[in-house]
């Protein structure tokens, strides 16, 4: 028993990290613009393709695990990830940190999977893989909130790569932990990886995160199009291959279950929302009410330690109100956050907004719980990293997306509402709202004050409606769970996986 929990503590200290590598540079991006020079549509790349590298090739990587070993994968990634932050960490501009952001996706695929199909074998109990599940889903969702914090820490004492350092002695615990408890497990049936179907699979998501990103940001023009068309084509073909393998990469008959479909769906619509209020609040608490780096990580800690909260309340809440109930409560509840966020001003109580994070992340942290078991629950422990590679496919990809489609939402709503001062250079003006405060940096103090009052203006107005498109897909999302996973057993014991898969 003491074993079981040793095993989950790895994975869930290798899960918190990788969360809080998505949301640590939030807090960083505004510095990058003066440090590093950056652009809009760059900090846009900077920020999400560490979930894009990591989409694409997670679905190959829980394959490569439930092949050569979970474990095995596991330490590999934890070697490699360490390796790719000492990099990102001394990027000297902003196309080699998106390269670098790149190879820390990369490395960060190997580890995720593995730690969802860990728990999946470890813990053969259905009440207890519940409880596991939502212990490693708070921990996921506490790296969100402890992100900014150690990145405010960081930068409010060193530069803006420090964020990336504090990977290496967290990986090297991982490293030596992981492979004094961990116990090996792997598919003794699995054939070889169809090479084809790795490279549809990855071409297929980037080429349509890439189109979507790029639809949001300049719209569809030929190149774009060509992209999604593209990448279309390539899930499809992929597809109807994974139909015709005896050893697919994806067992594609697993989404004609309504719940398996369900939960992917709406754990990629919650994490699409998580990240937009990370990204909201990064930008919201230092450029508009000028708080530190430090300040502004500290505040939205509320939210991430309440979706731990969330988690392990979820096993408890399933036995009251079902699975579908659970999952439906977390997300109306993060709905009515996402309301309140559309109400902010120039001046906040924080107390009100803390207790509103605190409601939408335990809504989130039941959600995630709920889904996860489900997706796990679906499928047999031989084909765990498969299932858990689909399962943090939706997540990264939810993630990627909602910083790539919401943060291009806020972002062009305050380009088209500021109110750039007569005088004043209106390209960088309204080209982000950091754009704009770096630029007020230069002006003499009049012309200032009249660009910062304008920007910051223009900036919460883009909250409101951000927000607003928040709150009512979330509670869309909300009706569709409830249907969807009507149903489900409250208890998904192993004799029933097992008749379901024979």
């Amino acid at each position: 028993m003491t074993k079981k929990w040793a095993c989950l503590a790895v994975a869930c200290l290798a899960t918190l990290l990788l969360s809080l590598d998505m949301t640590v540079l939030h807090l960083a991006l505004p510095r990058l613009v003066g440090d590093l020079g950056a652009s809009s549509t760059e900090l846009l790349w900077i920020g999400d393709i560490y979930g894009f590298a990591l989409a694409g090739l997670l679905i190959t990587m829980g394959n490569l695990g439930d092949r050569i070993g979970r474990k095995r994968l596991l330490l590999i990634g934890a070697v490699a990830f360490s390796a790719a932050s000492a990099v990102t960490a001394y990027a000297p501009s902003p196309e080699l940190l998106i390269v670098a952001r790149a190879l820390l996706g990369v490395a960060g695929a190997t580890i995720m999977p593995s730690t969802l199909s860990i728990i999946r074998n470890v813990f053969t109990d259905a009440a207890e893989r519940t409880t596991a599940i939502g212990i490693w889903s708070g921990m996921s969702a506490a790296g969100f909130a402890v992100g900014p914090v150690v990145g405010g820490l960081l930068l409010d004492h060193f530069w803006w790569g420090s964020v990336f350092l504090i990977n290496l002695p967290i990986m090297a615990v991982v490293l030596v932990w992981g492979f004094l408890v961990l116990p090996e497990s792997r598919n003794p049936d699995a054939g070889r990886i169809d090479l084809p179907s790795v490279v549809l699979s990855f071409a297929g998501v980037v080429a349509v995160i890439y189109a979507v990103k790029e639809v949001a940001h300049r719209g569809p023009d030929a190149d774009v199009l060509v992209a999604a068309a593209l990448g279309v084509l390539c899930l499809v073909v992929f597809v109807w291959r994974q139909t015709r393998l005896a050893e697919p990469l994806i067992d594609v008959r697993l989404f004609r279950r309504r719940a398996f479909t369900a939960s992917i769906s709406t754990n990629l619509l919650a994490i699409f929302t998580m990240m937009a209020m990370s990204l909201i609040f990064a930008w919201y608490f230092q450029l508009v009410l000028g708080w530190s780096p430090l300040q502004a990580g500290l505040a939205g800690l509320p939210g991430g330690l309440s979706g731990a909260i969330g988690g392990i309340l979820a096993g408890k809440l399933i036995g009251v109100i079902g699975r579908n109930g659970v999952v439906a409560l977390g997300l109306a509840m993060n709905a009515l956050s996402f309301l309140y966020y559309s109400t902010l001003g120039m001046e906040v109580n924080y107390l009100a907004i803390a207790a509103v994070m605190m409601l939408g992340g335990m809504g989130i942290g039941l959600a995630f719980t709920v889904n996860n078991d489900n997706v796990l629950a679906t499928a047999p422990a031989r084909r765990a990293g498969a299932a858990a590679a689909v399962s943090e496919t939706s997540f990264e990809l939810g993630g990627a997306l909602g910083i790539a489609i919401l943060g291009t939402v806020l972002n062009s709503t305050y380009t088209s509402g500021v109110r750039v001062p007569a005088g004043v250079p209106e390209e960088p003006a309204r080209e982000s709202i950091a754009g704009a405060m770096a630029l007020a940096e230069t002006l003499p103090a009049e012309q200032a004050g009249q660009l910062v009052q304008a920007a910051r203006t223009a900036f919460v107005e883009a909250v409101h409606v951000t927000s607003l498109a928040t709150a009512g897909m979330l509670a869309l999302v909300a009706l569709l769970a409830l249907v969807g996973l009507r149903g489900v057993p409250k208890v998904i014991p192993e004799e029933v996986l097992a008749r379901a898969h024979s």
